[in-house]
């Protein structure tokens, strides 16, 4: 393995500045990385070359002018649910398949205008709807760790691609813990902001009122780099903060010396925990107290109802969001119809898989006149008592720290039949999205071969004081996200 696959975006930077290396010899070694291993971990659908090869060559050439920048020539992979201008974006969808959008969201402008070169577009379940890649209308992707396992989900091509060193950085989304969950799974850094603080605008939606962008990085370092350059107000987007982005590097390296840390008992006692996802988790917060934090329990109560809303609340919103795919504008259409309505739904269909049908269907019926107050919005005012769960916490506490997934990576297929248990890997992350907090995942130690994922939650717009405990634990433990050994 190229030694360039390994490096931070720091020690990249450094290189870069001393021209020891060119951005074009980043962006050959991670292809040939991905040259290598990518047909076993299968983390990308689609590579944009016409774009790497470009942005490597302007990324040299802003370093010759003396203006590198942190990002500047630094590999990227982007998830399939991110609009990119000419590069097909499906969202892991067969009803998308052909589609290139007409302009780039404002997240990915942001990092190609940071220096940023984009390697290609990664894998993930359908419309981001899954826990473990599986839902993709592709192909499901490996965990790096172990290839007879799921790397999580929904942005599990991103994590993937990132734990196996064929990207740098790579961008996902979080619903419900669409990037910490697969962050976890992979033993790298994955960071969900606070609902506004980075546009939307670009991104094919699944819940509009849970979706955030974040990303993947291989420390917390590289994570907070990438998000302070992609965070920001955004006219563009109705829900953005005018919060500037570089608010998250606020006092974030200053240690947790006087800070309090939460550990809520519903979370820590979560039914399904593995034991040894639990002693890594143990040992975690010892060394978060070791590194001079004070340790308070904290409860949630409502935790045991959070699932419930959120399947009610986001499968309602994707029903609502995904009527825009009837094949007439964009994407498949199934032509072998007698009258529009029928082709409207043979397209969706045919064009959606499994998991979407279940979730739109779910969605539409919840909606439905009759049932709207009883499942809708009953689902509402749970949300707002996860809220205030999470409010009345933090008076007590600076930020919540707990496990990740309550269990390593499970085998490929294991899950697949039974949608609940699949549902329930997300029981410890999906209360951060409905309470719209900023939660981030880092590696904390193994159990049985397979990394282990220790979850950060802040209040809102403290995205700064979760990189804080993350960064601190990450340097008091000794603990750091590997490149996953595949050669």
């Amino acid at each position: 393995m190229s030694e360039l696959t390994e490096l931070t975006i720091k020690e990249a930077a450094r290189l870069l500045r001393l021209r020891s290396i060119s951005a074009a010899d980043l962006v050959t070694a991670h292809v040939d990385r991905i040259q290598q291993l990518d047909r076993r971990v299968k983390a990308f659908l689609r590579f944009t070359p016409e774009l790497w090869d470009k942005q490597a060559d302007q990324a040299d050439k802003r370093i010759k002018d003396g203006d590198p920048g942190p990002l500047v020539g630094i590999p990227m992979a982007v998830k399939d649910v991110l609009c990119v201008r000419g590069v097909e974006t499906t969202a892991g969808s067969q009803i998308l398949r052909g589609f290139k959008p007409p302009y780039t969201g404002t997240a990915m402008s942001r990092l190609f205008e940071a220096g940023a070169v984009m390697l290609g577009v990664t894998n993930c379940d359908e419309f981001a709807m899954g826990s473990s890649t599986e839902n993709s209308g592709y192909h499901p992707t490996h965990n790096p760790w172990d290839l007879d396992r799921v790397p999580g989900g929904s942005s599990g091509g991103s994590a993937a691609a990132v734990a196996a060193g064929e990207a740098m950085i790579a961008l996902g989304t979080d619903t419900g813990g669409s990037i910490r969950q697969p962050a976890a799974l992979c033993g790298v850094v994955g960071m969900k902001p606070t609902y506004g603080r980075v546009s939307r605008y670009g991104l094919i939606a699944f819940a509009s009122s849970l979706d955030q962008i974040g990303p993947f990085a291989r420390c917390v370092d590289d994570a907070a780099i990438t998000l302070a350059a992609m965070a920001g107000h955004d006219p563009l987007d109705a829900t953005s903060s005018d919060r500037v982005g570089r608010d998250v590097l606020n006092n974030y390296g200053e240690g947790v010396e006087g800070m309090r840390l939460g550990v809520p008992r519903e979370y820590y006692d979560v039914q399904g925990i593995e034991s040894g996802v639990k002693a890594a988790i143990d040992q975690a917060i010892k060394s978060l107290r070791d590194a001079g934090a004070e340790i308070v329990d904290v409860s949630l109560p409502h935790t045991d109802y959070g699932l419930a809303a959120y399947y009610i609340i986001a499968p309602a919103e994707c029903s609502s969001n995904l009527a825009r795919f009837d094949g007439v504008r964009y994407g498949m259409f199934t032509e072998d119809a007698e009258n529009i309505t029928e082709a409207y739904m043979r397209t969706r269909r045919k064009g959606f898989g499994t998991e979407v049908r279940r979730r739109v269907m779910l969605g539409t019926y919840a909606l439905s006149s009759g049932y709207y107050d009883a499942y809708y919005l009953k689902a509402q005012k749970v949300r707002t008592l996860i809220k205030r769960d999470f409010d009345e916490a933090f008076q007590k506490c600076d930020a919540i720290v707990s496990a990740t997934s309550p269990t390593v990576a499970f085998p490929i297929g294991s899950k697949t039949q039974d949608p609940l248990s699949m549902y329930l890997c997300d029981v410890l992350t999906l209360g951060g999205n409905l309470a719209g907090l900023p939660g981030i995942s880092v590696p904390c130690g193994m159990s049985e071969g397979l990394p282990v994922g220790l979850q950060v939650l802040a209040p809102q717009w403290g995205e700064n004081v979760a990189l804080r405990v993350a960064r601190t634990y990450e340097e008091s433990s000794g603990v750091k996200a590997e490149v996953a050994p595949l050669d």
